[in-house]
């Protein structure tokens, strides 16, 4: 839209701003159903995110469609506008370093205790790059040492937002998704071309892994124990006191000793004291603590 056409539609777009009154009150439903805080100033990033929405359910304006979310109990309204302000950019490895960590670390301490399974849990897996990133290292793992991994093996990659894990599932993207990480001898080992630059992940990759749609406010338990949680650039997003219960309930479900890898700016510290911060040549995760 050039400047010409934002000047002429004025009164569209300023209907389109959010009042600070129903700008609070979506602050506190954000919050209630999927535990992020937006700040004072966030106007623009909620209104950019969620006008496009407003043709989509044919509301008049973005104050009838927060109206209509208070009023009214629209389970697909409520999806599409946690899709909206939830769905975030990933991207294959990203950071690389938890990869080395894992390949280099985090596996060969957990095969140490000679468990019966292996389990690894993805907390915010979105379109599924990081728990296929975890899979592949672990199937070029099995590759250059055929038998190391002789048990069970299983990744959960568990998303707020049932859009992206349906796309996670599907396990194909196109190729522009694949140059955020994704070296070429990867691509060939573990991907097949389809039409219109389009890439599938092979059976091996997808194997390993399950998807499952969950709100981190909700209980974990039918999730089962972990030997690894990735929680990776997640917890930014909740306040103090939600931080230390999220914290608090992955500590319940990982197994003795088990280990918890959160994003570079991330830490437990001041939140949780059931784990401990443990050092490897690669970088920093945290352990949880042995039962005094």
């Amino acid at each position: 839209m050039d400047a010409a056409q934002i000047g002429s539609d004025t009164s569209r777009v300023t209907e389109s701003l959010l009042s600070k009154e129903q700008y609070d009150s979506f602050r506190v439903f954000l919050e209630d159903s999927c535990g992020i805080v937006l700040g004072d100033n966030k106007h623009y990033l909620v209104t950019s995110r969620l006008n496009r929405l407003t043709q989509e359910f044919s509301f008049d304006s973005l104050n009838a469609m927060i109206d209509a979310l208070k009023h009214k109990n629209d389970n697909r309204l409520k999806e599409r506008i946690i899709d909206a302000m939830t769905t975030n950019e990933t991207s294959w490895f990203r950071d690389n370093y938890p990869y080395e960590l894992l390949r280099e670390n985090l596996v060969p301490e957990v095969l140490k205790k000679k468990p019966a399974r292996f389990r690894i849990w993805s907390a915010a897996s979105s379109t599924g790059q990081e728990p296929y990133s975890i899979s592949m290292i672990l199937n070029e793992m099995q590759i250059k040492q055929p038998g190391m991994l002789n048990i069970p093996v299983e990744i959960v990659g568990t998303d707020i937002s049932n859009t992206v894990l349906n796309i996670a599932r599907r396990g194909e993207y196109d190729g522009l998704s694949l140059s955020r990480g994704i070296s070429d001898e990867r691509k060939k080992m573990f991907f097949k071309a389809l039409d219109n630059d389009r890439w599938a992940l092979n059976d091996k990759v997808k194997s390993n892994v399950r998807f499952s749609e969950l709100n981190l406010l909700q209980n974990y338990a039918l999730l089962g124990k972990f030997d690894l949680i990735f929680c990776r650039n997640v917890l930014i997003y909740f306040s103090s006191e939600l931080k230390s219960d999220i914290l608090t309930r992955m500590a319940k479900v990982l197994n003795p000793g088990g280990y918890l890898i959160l994003g570079g700016s991330e830490s437990p510290t001041g939140y949780c004291r059931d784990f401990e911060m443990t050092r490897f040549p690669k970088g920093v995760v945290y352990r949880l603590k042995e039962p005094e």
